[in-house]
């Protein structure tokens, strides 16, 4: 298993990025091999694809005209959310335990390759795959949005028609119907969604590195992304109960040690037909690079001093 990378990184002994891509490559490749995460693929295909039928949820007179379109894009965001939040944490859990137990990781740092490369490669290769499978459900998402769509369009433009309505109320409708359907905002709620799993990958190899266990990973991965989503109403309540500067400290302390992922729900507002503002997704990429790089670095920091 660790010989695809043996030649690579001798061969390029001072390029970081090339040994960096090769352990990414490689970290890519064994992911695709567990055929396990195939379960979590095919639950999201499966719950992505029943949108274009007409399910409960598309019945009754709140499932009617655009309403269906917001439905598939809540139940398709969300999907994708949880698979990608469900896989960045299990398949990041599960590579260094893997690696020690194959007796790859000896082999790479024997090389030797810096730790720090090491790391960003696994930690590349799984948001690599991250993003080949969101892009998939987008496609997958994007394609039932622009189907429902345009029956939607046709079916109430005829209605319209024949309730005689003006060229301006029917042009309304159709920009209306046009604006809950597949656009650029809606591909930014999805890069939030990428976002938020890179995070929560970028944690788990943090919690990897000083845990052996992938179970006992996944478990305080998944409790600080649940934490994550009450953060800032902690954060208040705690401050209320104080004002002072220790106070104040240890709540911009948690800030920065722990994301705030209430932020990340922006996109709740794309579900409604709002457009998201560019502003808001340059702060939230941010966010994202910011969180990525410190766990990263921290992780660094207590890999470098482990033996192996």
């Amino acid at each position: 298993m660790s010989q695809p990378l043996v030649s690579p990184v001798r061969s390029a002994p001072g390029s970081h990025y090339g040994r960096i891509a090769v352990i990414a490559t490689h970290a890519f490749t064994q992911l695709v091999r567990m055929k396990v995460f195939y379960f979590l693929a095919v639950f999201a295909v499966i719950t992505i694809g029943s949108n274009f039928f007409d399910l409960p949820q598309h019945v009754g007179p709140e499932a009617a005209g655009t309403n269906v379109l917001n439905s598939i894009k809540s139940w398709s965001l969300g999907t994708m959310t949880l698979f990608s939040v469900v896989f960045a944490i299990v398949a990041t859990a599960l590579l260094l335990p893997k690696d020690v137990e194959d007796r790859t990781l000896y082999t790479i740092l024997a090389k030797p390759v810096p730790r720090l490369d090491y790391l960003a490669g696994k930690l590349l290769g799984v948001i690599l795959l991250v993003l080949v499978s969101l892009a998939l459900m987008d496609v997958l998402m994007t394609a039932v949005l622009q189907i429902r769509t345009s029956m939607i369009l046709s079916g109430q433009l005829e209605l319209a028609h024949s309730r005689g309505w003006s060229a301006a109320e029917i042009a309304s409708l159709r920009s209306d119907i046009l604006g809950q359907g597949p656009n650029a905002s809606l591909q930014g709620a999805v890069f939030v969604v990428f976002l938020r799993a890179s995070i929560m990958a970028s944690l788990a190899l943090l919690i990897s590195t000083f845990s052996s266990s992938t179970l006992f990973t996944s478990i305080i991965s998944f409790l600080i992304y649940f934490i994550g989503h009450f953060q800032a109403d902690a954060r208040d309540v705690f401050l209320g109960a104080g004002s002072g500067s220790m106070t104040r400290a240890i709540s911009l302390l948690l800030a920065l040690a722990l994301p705030d992922f209430h932020l990340f729900n922006e996109f709740d507002a794309v579900i409604q037909g709002q457009v998201m503002p560019l502003i808001l997704l340059g702060k939230l990429t941010g966010i994202g690079l910011f969180y990525a790089g410190f766990y990263l670095i921290a992780s660094w920091f207590i890999f470098a001093e482990k033996e192996f």
